[in-house]
């Protein structure tokens, strides 16, 4: 199909431009113009969903309200107040593009393009979102809920990431921007795609441009886009050493790029997003005895390590493809081994350090198993 032109591309976008301004969804980034704001957003919702991400957004923002209050902030509080979120290279990526415009933008987010596509984790999508909503730069967006509905429009059959289809589909995008008001067209193909032209049992009735979408005429809806094929799932095993004294705290291990932290393996790291961790290894075959062995290596200086270790129920754990198992011990002790850069903290509230949601799914076991 020919992407809309004339008068039919005219109706196209003042039906989606007034449906936007009538059912838009009340979010906390829409209230403002502000680049630091809508950039914060842009980020937290790359692989979040957006009821999980308005409490993280609004708490970042107290602590951080621009883009030097969180260049100037430590890495650490950073990604304290990004645990939970997940897929920690996104706050990393945040600070340091904050510290790069601080640095070379003047503390502000660049208007042009090359420049945005400079800052560490802004890509393509980022990029347009950010500056056709701050900006009114005429620049289209296209991320997985726009490509479904442009795909749906045209009935574009197969995977929509090969063969030049992307490029295709941005071609689409920008042919049906609506030049006058580029961040509200793009925020209205957006919420068209998460709202009403779900992946899964579109609201067609509902659709202000129904009346365009090539794959309803055809009865497709449900079969566009064709649906990726899955990468195979990874299953790994670990094993986790919660040790607590009768203070009711714990040893926490640095995170992995501090000598102290390098005692785990990278791949280890990686499931653990490079944070504060309890003492943990991947499993080969004995849980126990490979974690003994770790321990008794890696505590051979401290004989404060507990001979008798209880096994508590298993955790589970999903990260994209990977299913992991941890196997966690809690281990009662007088006193906490002392190992350069470790942390002392209360079992029960870990909050106070940044460390991943498989590290707090090992602390609930340990603490209900009590």
């Amino acid at each position: 199909m020919t992407m809309l032109s004339g008068r039919a591309l005219t109706r196209f976008r003042k039906a989606l431009l007034a449906w936007f301004a009538q059912f838009q969804r009340d979010l906390p980034w829409r209230r403002t113009k502000d680049p630091y704001r809508i950039w914060l957003s842009e980020i937290m919702l790359q692989q979040t969903r957006v009821a999980a991400a308005i409490p993280y957004y609004q708490r970042f923002l107290e602590h951080f309200p621009d883009g030097k209050a969180l260049a100037e902030a430590p890495e650490g509080e950073v990604l304290r107040l990004w645990a939970g979120l997940g897929y920690y290279s996104r706050a990393r990526n945040l600070q340091r593009a904050a510290k790069q415009i601080v640095a070379e933008h003047h503390s502000r987010f660049p208007e042009d393009l090359k420049k945005a596509l400079a800052l560490p984790g802004i890509g393509p999508y980022t990029a347009a979102a950010i500056l056709s909503i701050a900006y009114g730069k005429k620049l289209a967006v296209l991320d997985g809920n726009v490509a479904r509905v442009l795909a749906r429009l045209q009935a574009m059959r197969g995977d929509l990431r090969i063969n030049g289809r992307w490029t295709g589909l941005q071609k689409s995008a920008d042919t049906l921007l609506a030049p006058q008001s580029p961040g509200d067209w793009n925020q209205a193909m957006m919420e068209l795609g998460a709202t009403l032209c779900a992946p899964r049992s579109p609201q067609c009735l509902l659709c202000p441009v129904s009346e365009f979408c090539e794959a309803r005429k055809l009865g497709l809806t449900d079969l566009i886009p064709e649906k990726r094929s899955k990468r195979a799932t990874a299953e790994i095993s670990l094993a986790a050493l919660v040790l607590v004294d009768p203070e009711g705290r714990t040893l926490l291990m640095p995170p992995p790029k501090s000598p102290a932290g390098a005692a785990i393996s990278e791949g280890v790291a990686a499931l653990l997003s490079r944070l504060w961790h309890f003492p943990t290894i991947q499993v080969q075959r004995n849980a126990e005895r490979e974690l003994r062995k770790f321990a008794g290596e890696f505590f051979s200086a401290d004989k404060r390590v507990p001979a008798r270790w209880e096994a508590l129920a298993k955790v589970r754990h999903a990260v994209t493809y990977r299913q992991i198992t941890v196997q966690p011990f809690r281990g009662e002790v007088k006193q906490l081994p002392r190992m350069p850069q470790a942390k002392f903290v209360a079992l029960d509230n870990l909050s106070s350090v940044a460390i991943s949601n498989l590290t707090r799914k090992i602390a609930d076991r340990a603490l209900k198993q009590a």
